[in-house]
């Protein structure tokens, strides 16, 4: 394979073969710094095998996410809009939460689906995991897909939550998304593995 040539400030680079593979560092001590309800904090020394000592690192320890895309029979994907602290902002997202302790990702999936918009469906299938953020964080998200729902029940919420539900076309959400009208980076990971499935299953008349 011959070498890239790229630009960067008007100079010409040439980019060569990969280079190896960095190697893995080590983890020992582990100190508690914070417990929260919603996630702890600790500090881990880590080692370098080419070096001779450790360095402290802080790690983020919080449960499994699971993230539902959950579309109806006529190809609506179920939205529900919330104030995020974080931003200080109303957030459009998906459906999702915690995984407990005691629960499947796809089980996590289904019961939060229930609580935030009374929707059930079929069995939900696992679209794939992620990290939300490798360089801090131990857990990962579960994004999870529910077709043909309904509305079946009342919601569940939880003490602080107020949701505005919606249902939207699943063309006009990936539209959206790409546009910026969505800027959860877990739900846009959702609809990025959400589009192929959708347009496999559209092209073969399986839908609607």
């Amino acid at each position: 394979m011959p070498p890239l040539r790229t630009s960067r400030g008007g100079l010409l680079f040439t980019m060569s073969q990969a280079t190896p593979s960095p190697a893995p560092w080590r983890r020992g001590a582990d100190q508690l710094l914070l417990r929260t309800r919603v996630f702890d904090v600790r500090s881990s020394q880590f080692q370098h095998p080419a070096r001779s000592e450790g360095k402290e690192f802080l790690v983020i320890d919080a449960p499994d996410w699971a993230v539902v895309l959950a579309v109806t029979s006529r190809g609506e994907l179920v939205l529900v809009k919330q104030f995020r602290f974080g931003v200080e902002r109303l957030s459009l997202e998906l459906p999702g939460g915690v995984v407990e302790q005691d629960e499947s990702a796809l089980q996590a999936a289904s019961r939060e689906l229930v609580e935030e918009t009374g929707y059930r469906g079929d069995s939900p299938i696992l679209l794939g995991s992620v990290h939300p953020n490798p360089a801090i964080q131990s857990n990962r998200a579960h994004v999870v897909l529910i077709n043909n729902v309904e509305r079946t029940e009342a919601t569940q919420w939880d003490a602080d939550e107020e949701l505005g539900l919606s249902l939207r076309p699943v063309d006009e959400v990936l539209t959206l998304g790409r546009a910026g009208g969505i800027t959860h980076a877990l739900m846009l990971n959702a609809l990025f593995w959400l589009e192929p499935w959708w347009r496999a299953n559209r092209s073969h008349g399986l839908l609607f």
